[in-house]
């Protein structure tokens, strides 16, 4: 019997949410032969990706928050309620004809600016299974109770959600311990584990070629989509320029969404030296985490996820503003003895990252300190949704 899970994904910048949502919808896909997924998306990159069969999406007009709160029409020249309205009517019309035995929402539970909230009433009221998804680290406690008292998430998730996914181990952070009052929710919540990545079938070469990469192994620098990475990418070149000498070649992926004069002058520096190769963008980075000796990041969820993955030793620069997640993530994690850390400011002495940077390849990768590495939470995930997507995948071991 053809089943159909629907997963929204808010986001218009960044890459974060829309490659979590697309490799859950690929594995489902693997391990249910009837099922069908649809995820809605303001990514304006979203088309960019490749999509198994029986995977396809559809894609909202994007917004983008402004430094000040506010939000703007990404392309359009409306205003940007108008926007907002167009969105919360193709998403409810999406979700009434797709009509879907699951509906997993990314991490806001009532979507932007409450845009989900009237399909969330129908699809309830229909039967459908209602899922939130939640990275492992959302922000530190004392902004992210602030942040969600305002959008009135733990009434949403208490009127709405049947479960609660935590994409990782309760290790790294418990919100049912460490988050005033979500443990009201304790038996709504599944901690499934990282998402594990693999290398794709696609053979094909990488999209973006500015300069030919280096032979094996290089350093992999990546600020994931690149929006907030201008400091990452500054410190590491400012380290090959104080030390040309450096043995490992860097290979700098800047993201889609680097703004175009940042991404330039960088371009420019490169350009110089002799050890260091950038790309802008490649829909299958999963091939340059496999030929990397070690990776150089900020610590976004999908990156952390990447690391683990192909188990690579990494030096994570976590960024602190406007949220402090990924420092949360990267702290917790070089706590474990996972990855290496080092604060921007820190990053910027050029002797100190590149000292860093000299030690990286030869450092433990992160099994040596975490075994097994914590990254069932695909298979999980299909465990948990069998009963409305199909039938029972293989039993799963204990986590933690």
């Amino acid at each position: 019997m053809p089943r159909r899970l629907l997963i929204y994904s808010h986001d218009s910048f960044g890459l974060g949410h829309l490659r979590r949502c697309r490799a859950i919808a690929h594995h489902l896909v693997e391990r249910f032969a009837d099922l069908s997924v649809l995820i809605l998306s303001g990514s304006p990159i979203v088309g960019s990706f490749d999509y198994k069969a029986r995977v396809d999406f559809v894609r909202v007009p994007g917004v983008i928050k402004l430094r000040n709160g506010e939000y703007t029409s990404l392309h359009l020249h409306i205003d940007p309620e108008h926007t907002l309205a167009i969105r919360s009517s193709i998403i409810r019309h999406t979700a009434a004809v797709f009509d879907p035995h699951v509906c997993l929402i990314d991490k806001e539970p009532l979507g932007l600016r409450g845009e989900v909230r009237d399909t969330l009433a129908m699809l309830k009221a229909r039967g459908t299974r209602l899922v939130l998804g939640l990275r492992d680290v959302v922000d530190e406690p004392a902004a992210l109770i602030e942040e969600w008292e305002r959008k009135q998430v733990y009434p949403a998730i208490r009127d709405f959600y049947d479960t609660v996914f935590v994409y990782g181990p309760p290790e790294v952070f418990d919100p049912l311990a460490e988050l005033p009052g979500f443990d009201e929710f304790a038996s709504k919540v599944r901690f499934t584990g990282y998402l594990r990545r693999t290398l794709p079938a696609y053979e094909g070469p990488c999209h973006a070629t500015e300069n030919a990469l280096p032979a094996e192994p290089y350093l992999l620098v990546t600020p994931g989509g690149g929006g907030d990475g201008e400091g990452l990418v500054d410190a590491v070149l400012r380290a090959y320029e104080h030390r040309p000498d450096l043995a490992t070649p860097a290979v700098i992926l800047f993201g889609p969404f680097m703004q175009s004069g940042d991404r330039n002058g960088f371009l420019a520096r490169a350009e110089r030296l002799a050890q260091v190769h950038c790309l802008t963008f490649d829909a299958h980075v999963e091939r340059l985490y496999a030929g990397a000796s070690a990776v150089v990041a900020m610590g976004g969820y999908n990156v952390f996820c990447e690391i683990l993955s192909f188990d690579k030793p990494a030096l994570l620069v976590p960024r602190t503003c406007p949220r402090r997640e990924q420092w949360l993530r990267a702290s917790r994690a070089a706590w474990l003895g996972v990855v290496r850390t080092l604060e921007l400011d820190a990053a910027y002495e050029p002797a100190t990252m590149a000292t860093a940077l000299e030690a990286l390849p030869s450092s433990p990768p992160p099994s040596a300190a975490l075994r097994p590495l914590p990254l069932d939470g695909l298979e999980r995930i299909a465990a948990e949704l069998t009963p409305e997507l199909g039938d029972r995948p293989a039993p799963l071991r204990a986590l933690g």
